[in-house]
C-alpha cells in the first residue's frame, strides 16, 4: 500500500497530517509527499518527519490533478507498484484504523472507496457564524448523509476528495494529469465510466477545516460550486450515455445523484419559478397550465423543507439548532453573486483556499 499526499505551500498543517499518517503505516507501506509547486517549506517539513518527497514545479500546469499524476508516475518510477493507492490531503486528519479500513475494503472490492469526509470549523462552535454553520450542515448532507444512503442501497458515490483508495490498475485507465477546479468528482466519473465506479465507507473517518471566514473562503465556496456545476453540465450526458449503453442501474444512479445542484441554487431555482408560475396564473387565469406550474412548484418545495428538516435531524443537529434553519434562504440568497458569476464569469482556474493559521 503507498499513501500520496499532494501539498501546495502547506509548511503550517502538513506535520500533523503526517503525524496521524505514520502513525497507521505497516512495514511495507510507502508513504509520498508531492510538494506542488511550493514557496513555502513544505518539503523541508515532509522530509523531516522522515517520509519521501517529490518536488515538482511548472509554470502553468497548476492543480492537485497535476500533483496526483506526478505522484503516480514517481512511485512507478522507483519500484514495483503499490496494490492499493490511497490518497489524502496534506491539510487532512484520520481517525484510528482509516487507512487499514480502506486498503482493506478496496482490496476486498477491487474498487476505489471513499471514506467519510467531514468538515470541522477553525474555531470554537460557539464563537463560529451561522454562515459557516449552514455551510458545515449543508457539508454533511453531500459528503456523509448522501453518500450514506447509496452504500445502504448498495449504490456507487461521487468522489469527494481525499480519504480516497484506489486499486493500482484502475488508475490506469483514468487521466489525472488536469487542472480541473473539482479534479475529485472529475476522477470519480471517469472511473464510473470504465466500470470502477467508487464505493462509500462511512467506517472510515477523515476531517478536514474549513478556510478561515474572509476572501479566501468565498473564492473555495466559488470554486465548489463553479466546479460541480461544471461537472454537471459536461459530464452528465456521458454518464447517462454510458449508463444506458451498458444497462447500468448504478450509473443510474450517480447521474442521478450528480444531477442534483447545489442546494442553495435549488432552492432558489424552485422558488422562482414556483412564484413566477403563481403570479402568472393570477394575472393571466386563461394561460395554460400555469397554475399547474404553481401547484407543482407548492408540492417541490414542501417536499424539499420535509427533506431539509430530515436531514437536520439526521447530521445537523450538531451545526444549527432548530430555530436557525430560518436563516438558510438568507444563506442562499448570499450565494446569488456566485451563480451569477457562473453564467458571466465562471472560474476555471484551481486555486488553493488558505488554511487555518496562516
Amino acid at each position: 500500500m503507498a499513501l500520496l499526499i499532494p501539498a501546495h505551500n502547506e509548511a503550517v498543517g502538513l506535520a500533523a497530517t503526517l503525524q496521524t499518517a505514520l502513525a497507521q503505516l505497516e512495514a511495507g507501506d510507502r508513504l509520498l509527499v508531492v510538494a506542488d509547486n511550493c514557496t513555502d517549506r513544505t518539503a523541508e517539513v515532509a522530509r523531516s518527519a522522515g517520509v519521501e518527497v517529490s518536488e515538482r514545479h511548472h509554470a502553468t500546469e497548476r492543480g492537485k490533478g497535476y500533483a496526483l499524476d506526478h505522484g503516480l508516475n514517481a512511485l512507478l518510477a522507483s519500484g514495483q507498484p503499490p496494490e492499493v493507492l490511497i490518497m489524502i490531503d496534506a491539510d487532512c486528519q484520520l481517525a484510528p484504523d482509516a487507512i487499514d479500513l480502506l486498503a482493506r475494503t478496496c482490496m476486498a472490492l477491487k474498487l476505489p472507496v471513499q471514506a467519510d469526509y467531514a468538515m470541522q470549523l477553525p474555531v470554537d462552535f460557539e464563537q463560529s457564524g451561522l454562515r459557516q454553520r449552514i455551510a458545515g450542515f449543508a457539508w454533511a448532507v453531500k459528503n456523509s448523509l448522501r453518500p450514506r444512503g447509496s452504500a445502504r442501497l448498495g449504490a456507487p458515490c461521487l468522489l469527494t476528495g481525499t480519504g480516497m483508495a484506489f486499486p493500482w490498475e484502475s488508475l490506469a485507465g483514468v487521466s489525472l494529469a488536469s487542472g480541473h477546479i473539482v479534479e475529485d468528482m472529475k476522477l470519480g466519473l471517469d472511473l464510473a465510466a470504465i466500470g470502477r465506479a467508487p464505493r462509500y465507507l462511512a467506517q472510515a473517518r477523515v476531517w478536514s477545516y474549513f478556510a478561515p471566514e474572509d476572501a479566501s473562503r468565498g473564492n473555495q465556496r466559488t470554486r465548489w460550486e463553479h466546479g460541480h456545476l461544471s461537472t454537471l453540465i459536461h459530464e452528465l450526458p456521458t454518464l447517462l450515455r454510458a449508463a444506458w449503453q451498458r444497462r447500468d442501474v448504478g450509473l443510474i444512479y450517480l447521474a442521478a445523484d450528480l444531477a442534483v445542484p447545489p442546494l442553495a441554487l435549488l432552492v432558489m431555482a424552485l422558488s422562482s419559478v414556483t412564484a413566477a408560475a403563481g403570479v402568472l396564473a393570477w394575472v393571466a387565469p386563461s394561460v395554460s397550465l400555469t397554475g399547474t406550474v404553481a401547484f407543482l412548484g407548492m408540492i417541490e418545495l414542501t417536499l424539499l423543507g420535509l427533506g431539509v428538516l430530515i436531514a437536520w435531524h439526521k447530521v445537523g443537529r450538531s451545526w444549527l439548532a432548530g430555530h436557525e434553519l430560518l436563516a438558510a434562504p438568507l444563506y442562499a440568497l448570499r450565494k446569488i453573486p456566485i451563480y451569477l458569476q457562473f453564467v458571466i464569469k465562471r472560474q476555471s482556474n484551481w486555486v488553493r483556499a488558505r488554511r487555518d493559521g496562516e
